[in-house]
């Protein structure tokens, strides 16, 4: 399934919504928010950044929804209000951290120590600590791409939409998406290759040389991890069979550690709508029947 294509569910939703139906509405908002939430985090890097961006998204969601003519696809319309807000939003907490690759550089070297003894237990909780090490560092790597090549790469890289629909979605062509994708991917791709143990074995940085200070810094907190869930899926589970073409095998092997990374809930689901209600701007024009 491509979840990104538009079923006759969702048209069915859009419609009974846009008449006031409040279960309608609900059941749209739950069956979008986990994917936006997961857009909104690989854009900022920070779980509750990700949960305000992500609530503030299916606020105009609702209150714009009598605005969507069919026109274009609903995911179409609804990523569009995603991506403006996402790109014209002020800067969060991580993207000013990692504002550039050699601030990236910076941190990371600042956090050099063998992994302490008391997490030195046989897997998998060690395995837990240094992937969680690892996707906090290569998340930090993604938020050195400007916003626009950011989504992009999220968009056509990590969630594997095609060109046309990656195009449609950021207003441009199907060629300049493209290009966008292209050097996103080969940007990320010289660093880590440049960098990262994990992409070339003859680069010294290793995660599990850099866990112990993270933990004691608090960068990786083994009784919460924030990137590592044994229960969760994996992206590349959820993704559409179709694979768009990438010749470099570097690129390729770059792309698939962030699809290895996991769909996260979203922690504000629970009620997401009744709190949502609350906010004036949908009080002001939401009338259910």
């Amino acid at each position: 399934m491509n979840y990104f294509n538009d079923t006759e569910e969702d048209l069915r939703l859009v419609r009974l919504a846009k008449e006031g139906k409040k279960e309608a509405l609900e059941t749209l908002v739950k069956n979008n928010q986990e994917w936006i939430f997961n857009l909104a985090l690989r854009m900022v890097g920070n779980s509750d950044d990700a949960s305000d961006i992500t609530q503030e998204i299916l606020i105009k969601l609702i209150t714009k929804l009598s605005t969507f003519q069919e026109r274009s696809s609903f995911k179409t319309w609804l990523y569009r209000i995603a991506k403006n807000h996402i790109l014209n939003m002020k800067r969060c907490v991580w993207e000013r951290y990692f504002n550039s690759f050699e601030q990236h550089e910076r941190f990371k070297n600042m956090f050099d120590e063998p992994l302490p003894e008391e997490y030195q237990s046989p897997l998998p909780d060690q395995q837990l600590l240094l992937d969680e090490t690892r996707m906090g560092c290569i998340t930090g790597m993604l938020l050195c791409l400007d916003r626009t090549q950011r989504i992009v790469f999220i968009l056509g890289g990590i969630f594997n939409i095609n060109s046309k629909l990656g195009a449609d979605i950021m207003e441009t062509s199907a060629e300049n998406f493209r290009q966008l994708l292209s050097r996103a991917r080969k940007q990320l791709s010289n660093y880590m290759n440049d960098k990262c143990g994990l992409i070339n074995e003859n680069n010294p940085c290793r995660c599990a040389a850099k866990t112990k200070a993270l933990i004691k810094a608090g960068f990786v907190d083994p009784e919460k991890l924030r990137f590592n869930r044994q229960s969760q899926k994996r992206i590349q589970e959820l993704l559409p069979d179709t694979e768009q073409l990438v010749e470099d095998a570097l690129e390729i092997r770059v792309q698939n550690m962030y699809r290895e990374q996991q769909m996260h809930e979203f922690p504000e689901a629970k009620n997401i709508l009744s709190r949502i209600l609350e906010c004036k701007p949908v009080r002001d024009i939401i009338n259910f029947s």
